[in-house]
This record gives C-alpha cells, structure tokens and sequence, in this order.
C-alpha cells in the first residue's frame, strides 16, 4: 500500500514562487505543506545558472515575505554605488537553503527532493518510492512559468559535430582573452556574458554578437526599492503612456526621461523582455561592434553560422556561447484559484516573487475561490512592445483590486517585496508627494492608451 502525504498543500516546484508562496502561506495560516521538486535542494533554476550571474534587480524585491534577502544594503563601492546591492548565484542558493531549514523546523513544512509529481503520487524516480496525494490536498503548480535556462535547454540550433558550442556555467573555465567568441542571444544572459567576458579583458573586436532582436531594458538606478524612485520611475511610465501616439515614441520618450536603455542608440528595439541594466554595463556592450542581425541562427558548424537566408563566416576557432533559451515562458494567463489547483502567476506588472506571495496570502485569509480570483487576476510576462503594454494594463488593474482591501494593503506595505510600497515609517517626502500625485493624474488616461496599443 502506498503510504499517503500528510498535507493540506502540495507546492509542486522549490524555486522562487513557490518558496514565496509557500513561506507567507505558513506565516498566515495554519496549513501543512509538502514541496516537491526534481532537484535536490530549494532555489529552482538558481541551482544550474551560471556562476557569474546576479539578479538583475534589488536584492530586496526577490526570496519570501519574511526574509528579506541581502538585508537591504546599499552598494558602497563600484559602479553601482548608491543602489541597492544585487545578490550573486552562492548567495541566491544559500538564503533559500536558510528559508527552506526554516521552513522544514515549524513542523508544518515537508520537503520532497529529487522526486516528482505525477497525478496523484510524488514519486522519486532514483529510489521507486511513491507517496500518495490524498484528495483533501490542494495542488499548487509554481512550474507554470518557469523559466528555461541554456544549463538546461539545448541550443534552438543545429550544431554541426565539428562546432564549438558550450552554455554560459562553462564560461569561465575556458575563457581566455585570446579567443573569439559568438554570443547568441539578445536577452539578460547574453548580456551577462558579454559583461564577464570584457571584464576578463576580452577584446570587444574578438566578440561576434548574434542578436536576433534588440531589447529595451530598464535603467537600474529607477528601479530601486525607495519608494519616491519607484513611484517616481511609475509616474514617468504613466506620464509619458498617456499621451503617446504609439509603442516606439512611448519607448523613446521613457529613454529620453532615463527610464528605458537600448543597446544602439540608431535601432528601434522590438523586444521588451525589460530587464533591468546598468549605465556602466550599456558602455560595455556598446563597444562590442561586431553585430550580427540575421534573424534567429538556425545552424553552427566550425567557421559558419547559418541563418534562414545567409550565413556569417567567423572565426575557425570561435567559441559559440549560446545563451538563447527562451527565458521566462509566454504562457498565456490562467485563473490562479482553479478547483483543486492554484497556479502561481504574477499579480501586479513583473515581480513574480510578490505575486506568489500575495497569492499565499490570499490563500490563507480568504475562503471563497471567485472572491481570490477576483482579488489577484494574473498579469503576464512581456516580450514584444505590445506584450509590454498589456503586461502594464493587466498589472495596474490588478494592483488597485488587491490594494483595495485594508488588510491586504496594510500587509503589502510590510513586505520588501512589495515594490511599490511605502513603509510605515517612511519620513516626509516632497519627492515621493510629487510622484504619487503625477502617478495618480495620469493613470487613467495612460491604462486607455495601453489598451488602445497592445491591441
């Protein structure tokens, strides 16, 4: 007889949304949770990224409710002195390993490691042991969105035997300043390598960049955890929204106000992914010349990268790095409150680290499933410009629904990961009085202009 799971909640993924969930979830409710996950320790994809990585945002808007990662620490020294520090990979994978013992210690979390859910059993394909999932215990899928990363994704092109092809994480046990090297890619890990690959002294002539798209990223000194520079950087967005006559002026009008980054000043980027960017990393990259824009590389052999309608000779001994999986899936969005399921979605724009929380939050004080759904409609991903102003319209719509409940607002403003809240204690502002007043005047007419661009 197969023994059964002892649990009100199964979270099926230890990545980033479901330890959020999971951790306010237990804070506010007195549940029994089991966490299931393929790997062998919490962190999801942060286990198998490349070891050079950082967030691409504060550390403060990323991990669970009720630890906060990197303690809110200003960067004192390097080029990002003054903003808030990024926390690295070791660091990444070391807090949810303290949040998971945490967890695991209240006698209401189980953990599930190296097994999988399989409908109705988690099953550990190493050991043949399965656990039945009793009918009593609700399912929450924080896989739903999970992004791919080249560790773990084969490149989206042909490789020929003879071709040099490696991911990101073997970066830098081969690196040499000598080399030539193709980067494939236009998203943050590309740009990533990039970065590591200049700051190890690689020359910018030795570097072939296949960038299929350009993006626009956000400037990184506006999104900051300081509520009058994000609300500030939120006014701009709405200001400039409002009264745009289409995507590519919105675009340019937020760069004009520093908002936005692009990496060729003479290209009107299509991709709108968004992540953030420093001003000392765009410097970099703008000295990488050698730019290919063929559209996506359909083959690699030694010498030759092939595209739908050309090729580009490169260097017989290049190193091709691809850092082409595709990221954050664009998955469209589903009820999060389904019955028996809740699948874990951003809420308001971007920070999915939040939308799992407030979704466990949620969860724990409120009983009816239309009322959740109400409360919490999912936002989306963004990719293209369109898909970027949809994001924005679905993320505002949810935030004012969520921030109309006195509890769920008074909680929000407790919680770092909460980007666009104001703590308590937050002393007077004349910075953040302007911000929240622009905000508020041009809302309306900049979600019109959204609706009326994305579609």
């Amino acid at each position: 007889m197969n023994r059964v799971i002892e649990a009100d909640y199964l979270v099926v993924g230890a990545g980033a949304m479901g330890m959020a969930f999971t951790d306010t979830l237990v804070e506010h409710a007195e549940a029994r949770v089991a966490i299931v996950d393929r790997r062998p320790a919490p962190g999801g994809h942060w286990l198998d990224a490349y070891p050079f990585v950082r967030l691409h945002q504060a550390s403060a808007f990323y991990g669970v409710a009720t630890t906060l990662l990197g303690g809110g620490r200003i960067q004192e020294t390097g080029p990002e002195a003054g903003l808030q520090e990024r926390a690295s990979q070791p660091e990444i994978v070391a807090y949810y390993a303290r949040v998971l013992d945490r967890m695991v210690g209240s006698g209401r979390v189980r953990f599930l490691p190296e097994s999988e859910y399989a409908g109705g059993a988690v099953v550990s394909p190493g050991t043949g042991e399965r656990l039945a999932v009793p009918p009593t215990c609700r399912i929450v899928d924080s896989t739903y969105l999970s992004p791919a990363i080249p560790a773990e994704t084969p490149p989206p092109f042909d490789v020929a035997p003879d071709a040099r092809v490696i991911a990101p994480n073997d970066l830098p046990g081969l690196a040499d300043a000598s080399s030539p090297y193709v980067i494939t890619g236009s998203g943050k890990t590309a740009t990533d390598a990039i970065v590591s690959l200049l700051m190890h002294g690689v020359d910018p002539d030795a570097i072939c960049w296949v960038r299929p798209r350009d993006p626009w990223m956000f400037n990184r000194a506006v999104v900051q955890p300081d509520p009058a520079v994000f609300l500030g950087m939120a006014a701009d967005i709405m200001e400039s929204a409002a009264s745009s006559p289409s995507l590519d002026e919105l675009f340019l009008r937020l760069e004009e106000r520093g908002v936005m980054l692009r990496i060729d000043p003479a290209v009107t980027p299509t991709m709108a992914k968004t992540p953030t960017l420093a001003t000392w990393e765009l410097e970099l990259l703008r000295t990488v010349e050698n730019v290919v824009r063929r559209g996506h590389l359909r083959s690699v052999s030694r010498g030759r990268l092939a595209f739908d309608d050309s090729t580009v000779a490169v260097a017989h001994d290049a190193l091709v790095v691809h850092c082409a999986a595709d990221g954050l899936p664009l998955r469209p969005p589903v009820p999060v409150w389904q019955p028996d399921l809740i699948t874990l979605q951003p809420i308001r724009t971007g920070f999915p680290c939040f939308g799992a929380a407030l979704i466990g939050y949620v969860e724990a004080t409120r009983s009816d499933d239309a009322e959740k759904n109400r409360l919490c409609p999912p936002s989306t991903y963004g990719n293209s410009l369109p898909d970027w102003a949809r994001m924005n319209v679905l993320g505002a719509r949810a935030a004012m629904s969520f921030s109309a409940e006195p509890d769920i607002k008074a909680w929000a403003d407790t919680v770092a990961l909460n980007p666009a809240r104001v703590p308590p204690d937050y002393g007077p502002s004349p910075a953040l009085d302007s911000a929240r007043q622009r905000l508020a005047a041009s809302t309306p007419a900049a979600l019109d202009r959204f609706a009326a661009l994305s579609s």
